[in-house]
């Protein structure tokens, strides 16, 4: 039986597969299973995309009956409380059974339930025999309003990928300061602000920092933008996220993705790199180390593939 603190639950799309478990792997070093993980870490599940829930657990047991006897000696004392059922992998009870052990389990805990606007939200699951009771913390999608942006560009990243993005440059840590080295118009800012990160932008293109700025006021985000080459940005953040143009593929345009490459690792350990090819030269000419690695299609027919680096510092990394 897992000794750790927080049970996290997943969902994504088939396609976000391998971004989801790279970001797992950043913010947990390790993996999710079965859409789900158990972690000591404790994250805000909004600043990602994938997380569902997180259940800090308060009682476990093999046995149910004891895990009710768990729940009772916590002498949970608590008005406008209520109470969900987890269905996780490998449980196939049908929804009477999961009502009668959530009647149970309100039993357990004194004062007035609320199940329109509670107080706090408890609940139970089980997971490979062990049955789970904690308090429950919800993802919020009010991150969806960012589908009506004022301005996006056709080729811009979707908003789970650039919540992704955020969460992969961060590790799921909110105090890190971030830069977004080709900002476009805002994606990966917008993301960034509303699960309050302090982050920054730059683009050498005037009509994206333009647009940039007329997305972030729309929401009522605050985020330094800034009009110039990245080259010239001389600002230290702790981690920076790159979304290379991908119209780059002459030998100039190689020349000057190796220069953005190059300029934004001055001002950072640790750098996240989109790309549509493979940069690994590019990567180690810049001082920079590959330290995790994923690749992700575009959903439906497409075969339009991103690829997402993790790259620290070689210093750092050595």
């Amino acid at each position: 039986m897992p000794n750790l603190e927080f049970l996290y639950t997943f969902n994504y799309d088939y396609h976000l597969d391998a971004l989801c478990k790279l970001e797992s792997r950043q913010i947990f070093d390790k993996e999710e299973k079965d859409k789900l993980l158990f972690s000591p870490f404790k994250i805000d599940p909004s600043i990602s995309a994938f997380i569902k829930t997180r259940l800090e657990i308060i009682a476990s047991s093999e046995n149910y009956s004891e895990l009710l006897e768990k729940i009772k000696k916590e002498n949970i004392y608590v008005e406008g409380f209520t109470a969900e059922y987890l269905i996780l992998d490998g449980d196939s009870r049908d929804r009477t059974e999961r009502r009668k052990k959530l009647k149970d389990v309100g039993f357990c805990i004194e004062g007035i339930p609320n199940f329109t606007t509670p107080s706090i939200t408890y609940a139970i699951c089980q997971y490979e025999d062990v049955w789970y009771f904690g308090i429950l913390t919800k993802h919020h999608n009010d991150w969806h309003k960012h589908k009506k942006k004022p301005h996006s560009f056709s080729n811009s990243i979707g908003m789970d990928v650039a919540k992704s993005l955020v969460c992969n440059a961060s590790q799921g840590n909110k105090s890190t300061t971030l830069l977004d080295a080709c900002c476009g118009v805002g994606t990966v800012l917008l993301e960034a602000c509303i699960a309050g990160f302090n982050i920054a932008g730059c683009d050498i293109d005037f009509n994206a920092t333009k647009y940039t700025k007329q997305n972030l006021t729309y929401y009522n985000y605050t985020a330094d933008v800034h009009y110039s080459d990245i080259k010239d940005h001389n600002t230290q953040y702790d981690a920076a996220i790159v979304d290379l143009p991908y119209n780059l593929y002459s030998y100039s345009s190689d020349e000057i993705m190796a220069n953005i490459i190059a300029s934004t690792a001055k001002l950072t350990n640790r750098v996240v790199i989109v790309s549509i090819s493979d940069i690994k030269a590019e990567i180690q000419k810049s001082g920079l180390k590959v330290t995790d690695y994923c690749s992700i299609v575009k959903k439906g027919k497409s075969t339009f593939t991103r690829k997402i680096w993790i790259c620290e510092k070689e210093s750092r990394v050595s």
